[in-house]
């Protein structure tokens, strides 16, 4: 037995020797001159412990995942790394690393109703799900969304740029009242320049019906667009963003007060706009998008 051990040595040593200068001799000489079989050379080789060539990277993958409030899936991960490290990783390798680091992005959703009938007048659905926009300030897009936080209700009321997906402006209040809409309304109406006058779309909810609301937008020169009732694609832009709000901010945080909510919000939303990269904007944030584009900024004041 001692025999047989100290032949398995010689044997590893051997291969460990081959394997060390394979680089700067041909193999095959190596193995004549130790007299080792090539068979035998090459199933230890094989069954050797690899290095993981990735072993860099999945810190990168972490920390981009943890930045992103865990929302980014393994496209956005991808480009992120790209963008912001050099890395170039094939899509299904950056999939397999996120699984094995336990880097899972879930969504989604439900959101608040704020439909009660016909209180008002209804506008037209002018929109009819075009959410394109070739330049800034053409069409924008609003809702309101419902929430619990800190065993209390708030309402939040955006509002989005189909140009890029950016939140222009934004209320918070703990009632959805029309006070709620004309707040978050009001500053992006008095940014806009002379030329701009936007369609601004919304759910048939009772605040866009009210006539004090319809008189702002059409007093502003901007146009209003409704969706069908009952049809929440039709504004499935602002869906689509409470969707993301709610997963990957609101569920993910435990917050011990409002104004630590309406802080940490505020925060969101500067990285949704600022640095929360998108594969339909080539990779870029929307800021970035818009000022790529543009070469000058469009954002309100």
């Amino acid at each position: 037995m001692a025999g047989s051990g100290g032949g398995r040595a010689t044997t590893r040593l051997k291969v460990a020797i081959v394997a060390s200068l394979e680089h700067l001799y041909p193999a095959r000489d190596l193995l004549a001159f130790l007299e080792l079989p090539a068979s035998t050379y090459y199933y230890h080789r094989s069954r050797r412990p690899r290095s993981d060539p990735y072993v860099s990277v999945r810190p990168l993958i972490k920390e981009t995942f943890e930045r992103a409030y865990q929302s980014y899936g393994y496209r956005r991960v991808r480009i992120a790394l790209k963008n912001q490290h050099g890395v170039h990783l094939n899509g299904k390798t950056v999939l397999k690393l996120m699984r094995q680091e336990h880097c899972i992005c879930r969504v989604r959703r439900k959101k608040y109703r704020s439909y009660r009938g016909q209180i008002g007048k209804a506008a037209p659905n002018i929109l009819q799900r075009d959410f394109g926009a070739e330049v800034p300030n053409e069409k924008w897009v609003t809702d309101v969304t419902e929430f619990v936080v800190a065993g209390e209700k708030l309402y939040l009321s955006p509002l989005i740029d189909l140009f890029n997906g950016e939140v222009l402006t934004y209320t918070l209040r703990s009632t959805p009242n029309l006070q709620l809409v004309i707040d978050m309304l009001k500053p992006a109406l008095a940014a806009l320049n002379s030329s701009s006058k936007p369609i601004i779309h919304s759910d048939q909810g009772w605040q866009y019906q009210h006539r004090t609301y319809q008189r702002m937008v059409r007093g502003s020169g901007a146009t209003q667009s409704m969706s069908r009732k009952g049809n929440c694609l039709d504004n499935a832009v602002a869906e689509n963003f409470f969707g993301h709000l709610k997963e990957e901010f609101i569920r993910r945080r435990h917050f011990a007060s409002v104004e630590d909510f309406r802080v940490d919000l505020d925060l969101y939303i500067h990285w949704f706009n600022n640095e929360r990269i998108r594969e339909k904007l080539d990779g870029l944030s929307p800021v970035e998008y818009r000022n790529s584009v543009s070469g000058r900024s469009f954002a309100l004041t």
